[in-house]
């Protein structure tokens, strides 16, 4: 029997069927599992998770307590800030790459944070307050430190967002994306933050647009879509009156759905008259846009994206600034299904710095013989002695595979 029960009621031997609370909002991957220990009630309580849905088929059901018996209630503990304060700005050149796994967990508190920043922003630009643009710098700084450190995590964490949380997580992603594509593009750090904030505040104008319009699952209507194609300017509007907007910020938030061959918006620039920020933001833009689930479709593929895209780079894209944003997050992005050569299905775990895009690390889990999952096992793709490689992308549904990003989410995947 699937029941809702509140924190509260949440003890050791209950199968969690589903938390009340948005994926980002979860201290955990997977939406179903046993309550083993403490610790994973711990980790709901901070995670300040008020209701739950359990399977009592699967595991223990409600205590029943007698009315005569007081049950002490116990104080939660203080929420403590992951960053009081700003962390220092350092030369990016200085940062020490590391490994997906080392930088998972910060990645995942400052994903986190960032959505409820964005989202307090974006909730102050929709009620007509100006923008203080300049406190968001901070959060850019961190979110380019772990750039720096490795891309593929944080990049990977803002693109598991849900219908609901699209808006802001996608003003996230599309500020890690400009990060990584800027020092591809071997801009300076200054460049590389400004990219970062305009990233950040580049859909800011969408707020002026109905949310009816803009969350509707459907097909929009002429009128509709009239009216999202004014936010590129109505945001301009909004940035012209904020605090420590730059130029750099101002130019991708109206001329990031501007297109090379002159047919995009709002002003049906062309060529060189689009700015080379304008053209990253289209870039980055678009792929966050159609890997992510939205109201009206599923999110496709990463590799999938890239391929579409490249397809469209001659008229949509300038080509020198796609090939570069392919060489920031790879061929087969962090997320990837993939068939290796000997048979096994693997998800792209990460990028292998400095060393050939086709050699990520894979973590394989399903053998097409047996048509079975297999014990996961970590491949490095470069490694010495391996023979194994990649020769094809997949797609999860034609081989009725489900959540497959837990496989590369590893350590973070579910309640330890």
């Amino acid at each position: 029997m699937i029941k809702k029960i509140s924190f509260e009621q949440i003890r050791k031997g209950m199968y969690i069927h589903e938390l009340c609370a948005s994926w980002m909002s979860s201290p955990f991957w997977q939406k179903s599992f046993l309550i083993e220990n403490q610790a994973t009630i711990d980790k709901i309580r901070k995670a300040g998770i008020q209701e739950a849905w359990i399977d009592t088929t699967k595991g223990c059901d409600v205590l029943v307590v007698a009315e005569n018996i007081v049950v002490a209630e116990v104080d939660p503990e203080p929420e403590v800030e992951v960053f009081a304060e700003p962390e220092p700005r350092v030369p990016y050149d200085t940062i020490t790459p590391i490994s997906m796994d080392a930088e998972m967990g910060r990645a995942a508190q400052i994903v986190g944070k960032s959505k409820t920043a964005v989202f307090s922003m974006f909730t102050e630009a929709r009620m007509g307050k100006a923008i203080e643009a300049e406190q968001a710098m901070p959060l850019v700084e961190e979110i380019a430190n772990s750039v720096m450190r490795n891309p593929g995590a944080l990049i990977g964490l803002a693109r598991l967002k849900t219908a609901d949380d699209y808006t802001y997580m996608h003003s996230v992603a599309v500020c890690a994306l400009m990060i990584a594509l800027a020092r591809q593009l071997k801009l300076s750090d200054n460049e590389t933050r400004e990219a970062g904030l305009a990233g950040l505040l580049h859909d800011i104008g969408k707020m002026a647009v109905p949310s009816d319009i803009l969350n509707k699952p459907g097909k929009l209507t002429d009128e509709e879509f009239v009216s999202i194609k004014e936010h590129p300017g109505a945001g301009y509007e909004m940035l012209l009156e904020a605090k420590g907007v730059g130029q750099i910020a101002l130019d991708v938030c109206l001329h990031h759905h501007e297109k090379m061959d002159g047919t995009g918006y709002p002003k049906g620039l062309k060529g060189d008259q689009i700015s080379l920020y304008a053209k990253m933001g289209a870039v980055c833009d678009v792929y966050d846009a159609i890997t992510s689930n939205r109201p009206y479709k599923a999110g496709w593929c990463p590799a999938e994206s890239l391929k579409k895209m490249s397809e469209w780079a001659r008229g949509h894209f300038d080509e020198t600034v796609f090939q570069a944003f392919v060489r920031s997050i790879g061929i087969y992005p962090v997320g990837t299904l993939v068939k290796l050569q000997s048979g096994r299905l693997g998800v792209v775990v990460e990028q292998q710095m400095g060393k050939s895009l086709l050699l990520p690390k894979v973590r394989a889990f399903f053998s097409t013989q047996s048509m079975a999952y297999i014990s996961p096992v970590l491949l490095d793709l470069s490694a010495p002695g391996n023979r194994d490689k990649i020769v094809s992308r997949e797609d999860a549904i034609t081989w009725g595979l489900k959540e497959i990003d837990r496989f590369w989410l590893g350590d973070a995947a579910g309640p330890q």
